[in-house]
């Protein structure tokens, strides 16, 4: 039904139209896919529109949450605010049939961008801006009737934010995904030092419930670089199986490196992605105990594509298989599985070499994942694990729920909803993905 403004009344139904109301499409139930819609006056935004973590080859549209906007164009929808960049709260973005504004933090625009060149479908970003503002730390941004005060977090994605949603004189915060042990922790202790207070309704994120007990706590980044180094003082090849686009984990390893007098080998996309980080601190050709690799994969994929100024970019510090040979004993591989052709290529390479898998232990069991590490163990390389949680333990999301006091507090990214209550307190606010209810 279309109102007197051509808004679709049925957007937000049995709610008044003025009021700020929420409907979390797709998180209550699970971790990943997270979708959050916002209304008031008639017009509305989204929070993150994520791929679900087991999506496999499920057809995206048929994932495509129910949302006018995202099929046919619809003034009401002003845009997607992004709260970082992990698949999980965006990878839905690129089914749309509708190209939506995208606002998220400027240093996730260049490095999903960066990735674009690697993947086979196109991140939502054109090469330039669309004209959308970016999230800066506390920076307030308006769109319509919502002003979004973002929040720069701890968390295993670089450039993330929590968000503060304030509309019709109501506020609502919105955790995204959050941890205080990484190398960013100063965030999460600046936050529940100085909460945005008052919150009339929080959406926080339940992602280790169920992983954790209560009084557990994640292995801080420096723990984790820790191990590493402990793990790389003995010779020979090692990979280590960890994202690209986890910031923290990179500089890790290069720092586990440089204490052990290994070398760090960096293919292409990580280090198109760590130069979109913008930042000096961020490991880069030409730093000590740092070598560019180009795997054959890769070599293949930018001759397809014709990239080949990305490979100009690092021609000065480039390695070739012969000297990766002759340093194979003490070198360290930023690893994926389509790397292994290039160390059978390299004889005697895999004597005494191990693989560290450094990300979630979740991901082993996937048929890719088993197809890898039967090529291990064929080639007699034993895997290890080293990682920690991109979220936050049980006890810091205590911390986080009693910083912010909010009236409400509603599950979301997590398959451990109905313990909230018991863990977090009587104003546990139990939502249903595709309810509406107001802030």
């Amino acid at each position: 039904m279309i109102d007197a403004d051509g808004v679709d009344a049925s957007i937000v139904p049995l709610l008044p139209r003025d009021s700020f109301s929420v409907c979390i499409h797709r998180g209550t139930q699970q971790i990943g896919g997270t979708c959050i819609e916002l209304s008031c006056q008639g017009q509305r935004i989204l929070l993150d529109l994520g791929l679900p973590l087991d999506a496999g080859e499920t057809d995206p549209a048929a994932l495509m949450p129910p949302i006018a906007g995202l099929d046919t164009p619809d003034s009401s929808l002003l845009g997607l605010v992004l709260s970082h960049g992990h698949a999980d709260h965006w990878g839905l973005a690129p089914h749309a049939s509708v190209a939506l504004p995208i606002v998220t933090g400027a240093a996730t625009r260049r490095i999903l961008r960066a990735a674009a060149a690697f993947v086979p479908r196109a991140v939502p970003f054109g090469t330039e801006s669309d004209g959308s503002p970016d999230l800066e730390d506390r920076k307030t941004i308006q769109l319509g009737p919502f002003a979004i005060t973002p929040y720069l977090v701890d968390h295993s994605a670089f450039d993330a934010y929590a968000l503060l949603i304030e509309a019709n004189g109501r506020r609502l915060f919105y955790s995204g995904d959050i941890r205080a042990h990484g190398r960013k922790a100063a965030l999460f202790e600046r936050l529940v030092s100085h909460p945005p207070r008052p919150v009339h309704a929080m959406l926080m994120e339940g992602s280790s419930l169920g992983r954790l007990k209560p009084d557990q706590l994640f292995p801080t980044e420096s723990e984790i670089e820790a191990r590493l180094v402990d793990s790389l003082q003995a010779r020979g090849f090692i990979g280590v199986c960890a994202s690209a686009q986890n910031i923290d984990r990179v500089v890790s390893v290069y720092r586990a490196c440089k204490r052990t007098g290994r070398t760090l080998v960096l293919d292409l996309y990580a280090l198109e992605v760590l130069a979109a980080t913008g930042s000096p601190n961020i490991p880069a050709p030409g730093w000590p105990n740092l070598a560019v690799y180009v795997p054959e994969y890769q070599r293949r994929h930018i001759a397809r594509t014709e990239r080949f100024d990305i490979v100009d970019r690092y021609k000065p510090y480039r390695i070739y298989r012969d000297k990766l040979a002759g340093m194979a004993a003490r070198a360290v591989m930023l690893f994926r599985p389509a790397m292994m052709r290039d160390i059978d290529l390299m004889a005697g390479a895999w004597i005494g070499a191990r693989m560290i898998w450094s990300q979630w232990d979740g991901y082993l069991p996937s048929d890719a994942n088993r197809v890898f590490q039967a090529a291990l163990t064929e080639r007699g390389v034993p895997l290890e694990v080293i990682h920690t949680s991109g979220h936050a333990s049980i006890a810091d999301l205590k911390r986080l729920a009693e910083a912010m006091a909010p009236d409400a507090l509603v599950p979301v990214h997590t398959f451990n909803g109905d313990r909230f209550a018991d863990l977090f307190g009587t104003n546990v606010s139990r939502r249903m993905d595709g309810e509406w209810w107001e802030v």
